[in-house]
């Protein structure tokens, strides 16, 4: 008798662990509590730069942005709001030399004006890679994303084969921007466009 109530009083030396929630489980958390995705979010980009949130954000404007840029201007001048993708229209042979020239022209200048508006109103430098991150890296960082930028922009508006698929070309355009800036956004700013990087940089004197 005395042995039956040791054990039952004695604590018990192998508890049964809580199983791990299901995605369903998460899913209901997520919906109950909406700080949990920033939670996350946050952790996963701790060391490297702003809160998840806010680059979500970021990201989020900039793709719908330049999907109303190029969707407003494609019919005009063909949606060229980067140098880059001027450069692979030339390389292509889809533009002359006289009109790449022309649109490199007016891309710097349109940042640069924007570069001034935005210093008017709030200063800012310009981009810059986060502590840990040399230049080479983030130099070979924008060019994995430029070239993702350049080749969505070719095989969705500029491939005389693309059929029916130039439909949806600012919409792609917006989407690979968006997700490059999720990408490459905490460790050197995701610019992915010269004349974007070059304004801030001669207004703030930060090359």
């Amino acid at each position: 008798m005395n042995m039956e109530i040791e054990a039952m009083s004695s604590p018990r030396i192998c508890q049964e662990s809580p199983s791990p929630p299901s995605i369903i489980d998460k899913i209901y958390h997520i919906a109950d509590h909406g700080s949990e995705p920033t939670t996350i979010c946050d952790k996963l980009y701790k060391e490297t730069g702003p809160l998840a949130s806010g680059l979500v954000v970021v990201a989020l404007a900039h793709a719908l942005a330049l999907f109303s840029a190029v969707a407003s201007s494609i019919n005009i001048s063909g949606g060229h709001v980067n140098p880059a993708v001027t450069f692979g229209s030339l390389v292509g042979g889809r533009i002359s030399v006289i009109r790449a020239v022309y649109y490199w022209v007016a891309q710097l200048l349109g940042s640069i004006v924007a570069a001034l508006l935005v210093e008017a109103c709030h200063q800012w430098h310009g981009f810059h890679v986060q502590s840990g991150v040399g230049e080479v890296h983030g130099l070979l960082l924008e060019m994995a994303l430029t070239f993702g930028v350049v080749y969505t922009v070719y095989a969705t508006a500029l491939d005389p084969k693309r059929g029916s698929l130039g439909i949806i070309a600012p919409l792609a355009i917006g989407f690979i921007v968006g997700a490059n800036i999720l990408v490459g956004g905490p460790f050197d700013g995701a610019s992915m466009n010269p004349a974007r990087a070059f304004g801030p940089a001669l207004i703030g004197w930060r090359w």
